[in-house]
């Protein structure tokens, strides 16, 4: 309804915005999640091997549980295909003490002080009391003459995706990280040949799928590599790159795979909270509350070191029941009630 206000906003459907609208509904909070849509990142994984309690599953499957389980649930209100463009604090009455404790005040609709306003792209705007920020993270790009003209035209950002389209053909991924790894391994099977490129001296990802690619005929690693310039034509025709000693080569690919990591979608609370150099949020990792009273981050925009969907869901848990006992002014024995 249009004058509703929330116990808090959840924006986000990976693992650790859904987690955190389970646990919502399951303690009775007047909860809303906004997502553009359900999986996170893992969306487009082929196949994702360390899913507690599933020995394999795609990334499609794991999308279709995370939505299932949360449909299931009673009381917490959905609003798919929508992004969340910006958060923005209603100052006023405080947020603290007695009267905001009420739960007549601050879940009817008389008055603004003190809430979040969050704005849809659609124009839509939601209102609530808290809000857990779930917003995950995007690819991050080269930046190199060539990269936004090829891009779907051999540049690729998603080896479980389009490999298939590069059948017979010679391509090169960038990135030296578990991404860039699994890349190679999605690619094997069609491209003719598959060059990783890495900046540094040796690789950062899994020994497992190290060693797989290392012993594949079709694999050839290129160490201390830094892409320069994507040549093509009307689609991808070679790579540039220069080595460590500054000499400059280039390979003759049809396609180019971007796998270099991912920059945290933390621009819709960037004047609200503390951020890290690369754009985290920072979050006190016994709650996940941030530098701004009443928002919370979970998940892959979050400063958490490890990003992985079981830790995302046990931050979204965490960030909930956190709020929960902010609302209800029961804290924890041992937990502060605020974080700066």
């Amino acid at each position: 309804m249009p004058d509703e206000i929330y116990d808090v906003c959840i924006i986000g459907g990976g693992p650790a915005g859904v987690a955190a609208g389970v646990y919502a509904a399951r303690k009775k909070m007047r909860a809303v999640l906004v997502a553009e849509s359900f999986g996170g990142q893992s969306l487009v994984s082929a196949e994702i091997q360390n899913w507690i309690g599933d020995i394999a599953l795609s990334g499609l499957d794991l999308a279709h549980r995370l939505e299932a389980h949360l449909k299931a649930q009673n009381g917490t209100d959905i609003i798919e295909g929508e992004r969340v463009t910006s958060v923005e604090r209603i100052e006023g009455l405080p947020t603290h003490g007695p009267a905001v404790a009420e739960p007549r005040l601050w879940r009817g609709v008389t008055g603004q002080a003190g809430l979040f306003r969050c704005l849809l792209a659609s124009g839509r705007v939601i209102r609530a009391r808290t809000v857990i920020v779930a917003s995950g993270s995007r690819r991050r790009r080269l930046g190199i003459p060539g990269e936004d003209r090829y891009d779907g035209k051999g540049v690729a950002f998603c080896a479980t995706c389009d490999a298939p389209l590069f059948g017979g053909k010679p391509v090169a991924v960038v990135g030296g990280g578990n991404s860039g790894l699994e890349s190679v391994v999605d690619l094997l099977p069609y491209a003719s040949k598959v060059y990783l490129l890495h900046r540094g001296a040796t690789l950062k990802g899994d020994p497992v799928t190290q060693e797989k690619i290392t012993a594949h005929p079709n694999a050839t690693i290129i160490h201390g590599a830094t892409p320069v310039e994507i040549l093509g034509d009307v689609f991808v025709t070679g790579l540039m790159y220069r080595l460590a000693d500054g000499v400059t080569a280039t390979l003759d690919v049809a396609g180019v795979f971007v796998e270099i990591g991912s920059v945290p979608n933390s621009e819709l609370v960037a004047p609200l909270v503390n951020r890290t150099p690369w754009g985290e949020i920072v979050v006190d990792h016994r709650t996940q509350r941030t530098s701004c009273e009443g928002v919370w981050a979970a998940g892959d925009v979050g400063s958490g070191l490890y990003k992985q969907n079981n830790i995302s869901v046990g931050e979204g848990i965490t960030a909930l029941l956190n709020i929960y006992d902010w609302i209800h002014r029961t804290p924890r024995p041992g937990v502060a009630t605020t974080w700066r």
